[in-house]
């Protein structure tokens, strides 16, 4: 959120100084470790019907947002396949209820389909003699999440009245906006940083494994159901793929257990036996700022001072909804498009 407000900003006009108590690179950051699925209809199993418009909004949204940017990233809309195992049919059944509840709830979504083996095969050749029953969910995306991380950084790097400053943490306290010498408004991005100012933050502990599998051929976000782990399989480009499942209500930075690495691993396995021989690159653990309950939040503790944060597991799904509803909140102290999403605006 933090880069993506200040290219918004820079590219409307304004000066704008970047303090990051971190490196370019954004090592420490959740949205580095992310899968970057944006799937609002897939994310409506554990998402309440704010996030998913917010979702279905930025769908839209994330081409024009990408289309200036210094570097080209990896942005595509084919959609996310749902398998099962049979002895998870029931658990399929429950999530299929779910799914169509919320097309009913949300009409702009497209309708997701029921597939058979021959379906599956069609969208996903490798897969179909796997499984014989799934569900597609047509016009959810993804992105490269590192190559946009980088892309902002280059943009930033390159536009005139943008200072960068790296491990140079600040809070607002720091400034005195609207003061002369200081800036006309504070816009606090830090995620878990905020919790001193912030005391509702918690963090909800992440891992995946990032691995190259040249004999895997998927073109789109793969999820399987489980009662206990649903996991995710997300294409990059070069053959690599994240994989992930694992939710923790701990604010714990440890690196990943013997047993969620097995987990991991093995589902990914299942779903296709080229992953044997795939390479581990990656096995990363991060907590992703929440709110209690589990939403976005923009709120002015203080004049010309606005803290963006909640996005949970949802980041790169809803930033461009959250990111218009700040720049209308900054222009017009008030949002229009906050207020029909159901993204929370508040005074401190």
């Amino acid at each position: 959120m933090g880069r993506l407000l200040a290219v918004t900003l820079a590219r409307a006009g304004c000066k704008v100084e970047l303090f990051e108590a971190g490196s370019p690179e954004a090592e420490g950051a959740a949205a580095r470790v992310a899968a970057a699925m944006l799937a609002p209809l897939a994310e409506s199993a554990v998402a309440p019907v704010p996030l998913v418009r917010m979702g279905q909004y930025a769908l839209g949204r994330w081409p024009e947002l990408l289309a200036p940017l210094a570097q080209p990233v990896f942005f595509q809309r084919e959609g996310t396949l749902v398998l099962w195992h049979r002895q998870d049919a029931a658990e399929a059944a429950r999530l299929a209820r779910v799914l169509a509840r919320t097309g009913t709830q949300v009409p702009e979504l497209a309708p997701m389909r029921t597939l058979d083996g021959a379906g599956i095969a069609m969208l996903e050749p490798s897969l179909g003699q796997r499984f014989a029953q799934g569900l597609f969910l047509p016009g959810e995306g993804q992105l490269d999440n590192r190559a946009l991380l980088a892309s902002l950084l280059a943009t930033l790097q390159a536009g005139p009245g943008v200072k960068l400053h790296w491990q140079s943490p600040r809070t607002p306290g720091d400034f005195s906006p609207g003061m002369p010498g200081q800036p006309d408004w504070v816009i606090d991005c830090r995620g878990l940083g905020a919790k001193p100012q912030w005391n509702a933050l918690r963090g909800v502990r992440g891992e995946v494994i990032r691995v190259h599998a040249p004999e895997v051929a998927l073109q789109r976000p793969t999820r399987l159901v489980h009662p206990r782990y649903p996991l995710y399989i997300a294409p990059k480009p070069g053959s690599v793929f994240v994989i992930g499942a694992t939710e923790i209500e701990s604010d714990d930075m440890s690196p990943a257990s013997v047993r969620s690495t097995l987990e991991l691993l093995s589902a990914a396995y299942a779903v296709h036996s080229g992953f044997a021989e795939a390479r581990i690159l990656e096995i990363a653990t991060q907590c992703r700022p929440t709110l209690p309950d589990n939403l976005p939040a923009i709120r002015r503790p203080q004049p010309r001072v606005l803290q963006i944060n909640g996005l949970y597991r949802h980041g790169f799904m809803i930033a461009p909804a959250v990111l218009d509803a700040a720049m209308e909140l900054l222009e017009h102290g008030r949002s229009a498009l906050a207020q029909k999403l159901g993204l929370e605006t508040s005074e401190a």
